[in-house]
């Protein structure tokens, strides 16, 4: 398993501290994809900038995707235009790819005339190895989930990473930082309108 899987079936399993939203989930797997690549030397950092590596072959189809998208010459992508670019739709296209792998289901409605039930997981060995990831207090897990608000074992203590992917977090929590302002701004502009088209 990869990361980002390892990412998504562990915010399925546990409950969040606060609602889970697409987008904060996208820029986390896009940023668990680039620590995966940095893991496997197919990309390295000069500062911000990702540079290529060699291309390594894995088994995941989406990890490869992430790979043969990297910007190849200079200029080189930072990792938070990274995390935009990449980011974008993600996240259903790891639910949709976790469902297919049948390591989703889709629990039955009690009403016929709804056509899908909601999306839960299924019990297997991936979703054990997740659960046993996780409560390992692995680094990189413990603190993508933590961006996210999923509820951690974590002991309190920092674990070290490397300087690469420290950069990759930090600019994860700058990411999901920024979309949340943007969330707020959004809400506070809807409610002026909102209020001066009731004339308030």
């Amino acid at each position: 398993m990869t990361t980002p899987r390892d990412l998504l079936i562990t915010a399925l399993d546990v409950t969040p501290d606060r609602p889970l939203e697409r987008g904060d989930m996208a820029l986390a797997l896009a940023g668990a994809e680039l620590i995966d690549l940095l893991t496997a030397q197919a990309v390295g950092l000069d500062g911000e900038d990702i540079v290529p590596g060699h291309r390594p072959e894995t088994t995941d189809r989406l990890l490869d995707e992430a790979e043969s998208s990297l910007v190849r010459r200079a200029p080189y992508e930072t990792v938070e235009e990274w995390l935009w670019r990449r980011g974008r739709g993600l996240s259903a296209e790891y639910l949709a790819d976790l469902e297919s792998a049948g390591q989703l289901t889709r629990r039955p409605r009690r009403w016929r005339f709804f056509q899908s039930g909601q999306l839960v997981l299924a019990d297997t060995p991936d979703r054990h190895a997740a659960a046993e990831r996780r409560e390992s207090d692995e680094p990189v897990l413990a603190a993508l989930t933590e961006a996210l608000g999923v509820r951690s074992e974590r002991s309190g203590e920092s674990a070290t990473v490397d300087d690469a992917v420290a950069t990759v977090l930090a600019a994860v929590n700058d990411a999901l930082t920024e979309l949340e302002a943007v969330r707020q701004r959004r809400a506070i502009e809807e409610a002026a309108f909102d209020n001066v088209w009731r004339g308030e």
